[in-house]
């Protein structure tokens, strides 16, 4: 195409390219419209949709409503209620601020306004002609709020209504959108209906949040999920993490909001991963529901057109402040008693290890539980953990009858309760360990649970002793790029507390003179470079710490007992006992759940019993 002089474009092609930005799908016209009715403070939204919406996306709200002289500047471009200067851009609290959506779409669809406010005695109407122009408002029969009705989506660009998909795959689309809204505004209630029928009907839940998210996300990730909430520092973070054992295949179930925007973060999603990391199979994912709280002059929400990307003004700090909240939380959890069959959820018990604090740095979150108190904790059983160099061995001994002792001590307490996890009955071909509890059995792969609880001691000890590091014989030349070699320079003294000893030798050059004592095996080169890839990218790095803990996860694996390893009564009541107090026993090294609990109802339905 041959070049042409500089000029101005018309208005309306102006929108059609703003609208490529802001329109992808009917979804994203669902995603701008909904978030308008929830600035103007609906309590109410609902959602029609025609053909996955490329025939109507039609939004009513009881918001505030648009009085009739703003009706036409409503869709103008650049016009907005929201922001006023640029000071206002800076703390932005409202869900959306640019002014260009409804011009957006009402430049590549047939678009009809409708609202009233409360004080005005009728409510007015506009419609945009083929160019997007506003028609004068006229009157019309509205209750308060507004209504927004979207017709044939891309008819005056056939080309991109041709890169719609299927009806279902739209309509998928826009009930994620809603979803994803609901979650965050559970004092707004929602209805979604598609080609006339009511397919979402989520009532306003009047401050009862956990409603809502079980409505949304279904008994399943309720039943298995536990609430957190933690402030500090003017940020507060809320919400709900499903337990390791509920982890997913993708990462479908995972909602973050900020000042109840979703977003997608880097960062965050690095410090979730990080807090589920020592108890989740490798490729899987886990699941949660998390709100942040901060002040909206420490977060930039205008760095996307879609508003799903934001950029924090001390990143450092919130990355700290998730990471600390959900690994001490992950920590927290704990066999309890539990109705369901095959739950395992939660007590208030503080872990025995939680991530290191450091000055400055926030204290344990809440982990709210409706359950009861932990058990009395006895001796831990008589077996030898493997230590690492430098770690000492941690040797305990069970000492006289467990059942004098229960009878002694435990039926002491004032609600007369066995013990979480029960009372050993029987060792069951050599792997499992059968114990009673309260109005249920419990099943304990015995391996996978001294696994876990071997594995938490080595990395308490670990931490408590600090880093050994190891000169090596032959220091290890390293090229890298000049960038990286700034890098290593630049955090010398950071390489020095992962136990490396890093000295730049050359403008492209640096050498390993040291390395902790526990990677004395490791590729040295690989290791830098994976180092400074991770601080480049997320300003820190838990590399170390992760083949630290995989080499101390390998000795409590083959420091645990074995299968076919003959147990004595007292040594499985002490094996459940430790279970109770020690940090992730849900799951062993590698993912694996520990335990499993069947009720009496579940036990009654597996022999029809009552039916």
């Amino acid at each position: 195409m041959a070049l042409m002089s500089i000029h101005r474009l018309p208005d309306a092609l102006i929108n059609q390219i703003a609208a490529g930005e802001v329109v992808e799908r009917p979804a994203s016209i669902v995603k701008e419209l909904v978030e308008n009715s929830l600035d103007a403070g609906a309590t109410r939204i609902v959602v029609e949709v025609e053909q996955g919406g490329a025939r109507r996306v039609r939004v009513r709200d009881d918001g505030r409503g648009i009085d009739r002289e703003d009706l036409a500047l409503a869709l103008t471009r650049h016009a907005t209620s929201k922001i006023a200067s640029s000071d206002d851009l800076m703390s932005v609290s409202t869900m959306g601020f640019r002014g260009e959506a409804l011009p957006s779409v009402a430049s590549v669809s047939r678009l009809r306004l409708c609202s009233r406010t409360a004080d005005a005695d009728s409510a007015w109407e506009v419609e945009c002609d083929l160019d997007g122009a506003p028609t004068p408002p006229r009157p019309a029969a509205h209750a308060v709020g507004t209504t927004v009705d979207v017709v044939d989506l891309f008819f005056n660009l056939p080309a991109r209504r041709k890169f719609l998909r299927a009806e279902r795959t739209e309509f998928d689309q826009v009930q994620q959108v809603v979803k994803r809204l609901a979650l965050a505004h559970s004092d707004v209630a929602f209805e979604l209906h598609h080609n006339r029928k009511s397919v979402v009907n989520w009532p306003a839940t009047n401050g009862l949040a956990a409603n809502r998210m079980r409505d949304v996300l279904g008994a399943g990730f309720a039943e298995h999920a536990f609430e957190v909430g933690h402030a500090v520092d003017g940020m507060r973070l809320s919400g709900w993490l499903a337990e390791p054992t509920f982890s997913r295949s993708q990462a479908d179930m995972q909602f973050f909001y900020v000042n109840g925007r979703l977003v997608r973060d880097k960062l965050i999603a690095h410090a979730v991963k990080r807090a589920y990391s020592d108890v989740l199979y490798h490729g899987r994912h886990p699941a949660f529901v998390l709100y942040l709280e901060i002040e909206s002059e420490m977060v930039d929400v205008n760095v996307h057109p879609a508003k799903t990307e934001v950029r924090f003004r001390e990143s450092r700090r919130v990355y700290d402040a998730v990471y600390r909240t959900l690994a001490t939380a992950v920590a927290s959890v704990r066999p309890s008693d539990s109705s369901g069959a095959g739950a395992s959820v939660l007590s208030t018990v503080p872990p025995t290890q939680a991530p290191p604090q450091q000055p400055g740095r926030m204290p344990a979150p809440v982990v709210t539980s409706s359950l009861s108190q932990s058990a009395p904790v006895q001796s831990s059983m008589g077996l030898v953990r493997a230590s690492p160099p430098g770690v000492g061995a941690a040797v305990s001994d069970v000492r006289g009858d467990y059942a004098e002792l229960l009878r002694d001590d435990e039926r002491t307490n004032s609600d007369n309760s066995l013990p979480t996890l029960g009372v050993a009955l029987a060792q069951i071909h050599g792997v499992f360990i059968l114990a009673e509890a309260e109005d249920s059995v419990i099943l304990v792969d015995m391996h996978a649970a001294h696994e876990r609880i071997t594995y938490e001691h080595l990395k308490q000890q670990y931490a408590e002793q600090g880093v050994r590091t190891q000169p090596l014989l032959v220091p290890v030349s390293v090229p890298v790029s000049e960038r990286e070699a700034d890098l290593a320079e630049r955090h010398s003294e950071r390489f020095a507390g992962f136990g490396l000893g890093v000295d730049r030798t050359g403008p492209q050059d640096v050498t390993v003179r040291e390395l902790p004592v526990l990677l004395r095996r490791a590729d040295a080169a690989q290791l830098l470079r994976d180092v400074l890839a991770d601080i480049d990218c997320t300003g820190d790095s838990q590399r170390i710490e992760a083949q630290s803990n995989a080499v101390l996860s390998s000795m409590a694996c083959h420091g645990s007992i074995r299968a076919n390893r003959q147990l004595t009564r007292d040594e499985m009541n002490a094996l459940l006992r430790d279970m109770e107090r020690t940090p992730n026993s849900g799951q062993c090294n590698h993912g694996r759940p520990t335990w499993v609990r069947l009720d009496m109802r579940s036990l009654d339905a597996l022999f029809l019993r009552g039916q």
